[in-house]
């Protein structure tokens, strides 16, 4: 072999190595599984919709990855029917991918009743323990892990925040979701704790879905105060909610921000967009060979206060200057 023959050989070895290793290694394709829906522009920044994806996708870029370069990300929508979960959650499993972001406990346990393998991040999970995700948050012990919301033991201090806005309340209507039993029942005990603690009645309603939200709101027993417990129902339907809540002139507290976004009156909660970014330090971690069994549950850190002062106007209130300072949003 001549020189020039050499060199040659050695020049299409030495180009042909990188591109080896890149398809050895292949791009990482990613699950995202949501209840939500992408295409309704009334929730296009809502956490739970694209707003969420688009902060686990700033994430990912945050740790190096870039879609069509080491990362593709494979959306599914149930567009706000949960029956289409777990055939969303099998189309992913059927694609092979190799971790699915599943957001919200709806989603997480489709994924989870898809695959015992495919590691599976859970964003926004109200109680992991209780409705099963895992085993322990410590060790969660299976496929399931990621950074959860822990609604629950927030009920004190929305219903503090409740007190301070609202004079001399003394009897409070919550709003539930018994479909979603497992979780919210755990939020339903934290908030009558809660409720002793600050010597206030609570009225219990029910809402299984968009339909009996009308039925909820016209209640016998005038309450002074509402409080509408986090689900994923009541956040796809946040801007008819607070229309309600307008219509009765009743003050109400919420556990998403995008419902005081839609003209409800106030929220207290963790802060969603976080979580998704924190998911994405947790596929990283995946990708690089951690077990979702040995990586713990993370509670959130970051929580959001935030006031329509719009809506409080109108319905007579005057917010507390010591409130307003602590709020992290305030909208006039």
């Amino acid at each position: 072999m001549d020189r020039r023959a050499f060199n040659g050989t050695v020049t299409a070895g030495l180009l042909a190595a990188p591109l080896a290793v890149e398809a050895q290694q292949g791009v990482h394709r990613i699950g995202f599984l949501s209840p939500s829906s992408p295409s309704d522009p009334e929730r296009l920044a809502s956490p739970f919709g694209e707003g969420g994806l688009a902060a686990f996708r700033q994430g990912m870029r945050d740790l190096g990855y870039a879609e069509g370069q080491n990362i593709s990300i494979e959306p599914r929508w149930a567009e706000g029917r949960f029956e289409r979960l777990p055939d969303l959650a099998a189309e992913l499993v059927r694609l092979k991918v190799d971790v699915i972001v599943s957001v919200v406990t709806q989603a997480t346990l489709a994924a989870k009743n898809a695959t015992r393998t495919i590691p599976i991040v859970m964003v926004a999970a109200g109680d992991p323990l209780g409705s099963g995700l895992v085993a322990n948050l410590a060790r969660p012990g299976g496929n399931v892990t990621g950074p959860s919301a822990m609604y629950a033991e927030l009920a004190g201090k929305q219903l503090e925040l409740l007190t301070k806005t609202v004079p001399k309340v003394s009897r409070v209507a919550v709003l539930w979701n018994p479909a979603n039993a497992v979780w919210q029942a755990q939020m339903l005990r934290q908030t009558e704790g809660a409720a002793r603690a600050l010597r206030l009645q609570l009225q219990l309603l029910e809402a299984r879905g968009p339909d009996e939200l009308e039925g909820a709101a016209m209640t016998r027993e005038r309450a002074s105060a509402l409080l509408v417990q986090v689900d994923v129902i009541f956040a796809l339907h946040a801007r008819r909610m607070a229309d309600l809540a307008a219509k009765r002139r009743v003050p109400a507290m919420y556990g998403a921000r995008e419902h005081v976004e839609a003209g409800g009156l106030m929220s207290y909660a963790p802060n969603a967009l976080d979580l998704f970014r924190r998911a994405a330090t947790y596929v990283d971690k995946i990708l690089k060979g951690a077990k979702p069994a040995d990586l713990p549950v993370e509670q959130p850190t970051k929580f959001d206060f935030a006031i329509n002062l719009k809506t409080a106007k109108a319905l007579g209130l005057t917010i507390p200057q010591s409130l307003l300072q602590r709020a992290d949003q305030v909208i006039e």
